[in-house]
């Protein structure tokens, strides 16, 4: 378990704390990350395009979703919230208190553990009770009373691990392994493997894949590519800023074009219209904005909202 937490001498709270999941959920969950912030300034949080479905478990104020990746979803308040494979922002905002959990889901995961694909949730956010039913009430009742994150954690081990184990009716748990290879490979290219050598490793066609992995995953292969791309670029950044010439970062002082080059990109200039797209804002503004959370470890690679 990694995380940061404490109460500083002007009675601000500021935790963060981060852990893989039980074992047997490893293969439907990335991990978790529980946050509670009090009298922090009023702020607004990116939540960025990554290769993870999103659900957040509130504990106390609900979860203010200002803009959603579809512009066409109003603005809302959410208790918990589920969110799918996007490829554009979401905008969240706080008055100085949030407190929660968030779950990094797998999309391959997603028929086991929330009874659809993955493909269902594309560039959308529900209510999460919506699809996981009474669990989400369960949880926040029990995760509220218990002692601290160990146990909050442990708690979503055993209800995760009860939904995995009693897969909603009529869903099949399976997904095509044509699909399921066409991913792997994607994320251990780091988003750089052709379309084209995957439809041509899957036996089917281009047009095939791509219908049948975005009714899987949420997005085409060459837009999943893209998003675990730009997740590769935001994690180096990330990298960056944690080192001891930080406040050069934060003042824009990494290697954009090294970073470029890393991950697959033509060129610099390539990279920062990426990240303008996914992102809504360039690589400086981002890093200007997220650069607290980023030393505190409250965001790290791959967090979606």
């Amino acid at each position: 378990m990694s995380g940061l937490a404490g109460s500083a001498p002007d009675g601000k709270t500021d935790e963060h704390c981060r852990r893989r999941p039980a074992g047997p959920l490893r293969r439907y969950v990335a991990w978790y990350t529980g946050y509670r912030q009090r009298g922090v300034p009023p702020a607004l949080h990116r939540g960025l395009p990554s290769p993870f479905l999103t659900l957040i478990f509130t504990l106390d104020e609900p979860l203010v979703m200002l803009a959603h990746p579809d512009p066409r979803q109003p603005p809302g308040e959410f208790g918990a919230l589920l969110g799918g494979l996007h490829s554009a922002p979401a905008l969240i905002a706080h008055d100085g208190a949030q407190s929660g959990i968030q779950v990094a889901l797998r999309p391959l995961g997603a028929r086991v553990l929330l009874g659809l694909p993955a493909g269902e949730l594309a560039e959308i956010d529900v209510p999460a009770d919506a699809v996981l039913g009474a669990a989400c009430a369960e949880f926040r009742d029990r995760a509220v009373a218990a002692a601290g994150w160990p146990e909050r954690f442990a708690i979503l081990d055993e209800i995760l691990l009860r939904l995995a184990a009693t897969p909603a009716a009529g869903t099949p748990a399976r997904v095509a392994p044509e699909v399921g290879w066409a991913w792997r490979r994607l994320l251990d290219s780091g988003g750089t493997v052709r379309v084209a050598d995957l439809a041509a490793g899957t036996g089917w066609s281009g047009r095939h894949l791509a219908s049948r992995f975005r009714a899987e995953i949420g997005l085409t292969p060459k837009a999943a590519a893209r998003v675990i791309r730009f997740t590769r670029a935001k994690t180096l950044l990330i990298r960056q800023a944690g080192t001891p010439a930080a406040h050069d970062v934060a003042a824009g002082g990494y290697r954009l074009a090294d970073t470029a080059a890393a991950c697959g990109y033509f060129d610099q200039a390539h990279l920062a219209r990426e990240f303008r797209a996914l992102a809504g804002c360039p690589p400086s503004q981002w890093i200007t904005e997220e650069f607290r959370n980023i030393q505190v470890g409250a965001w790290q690679p791959g967090d979606g909202p």
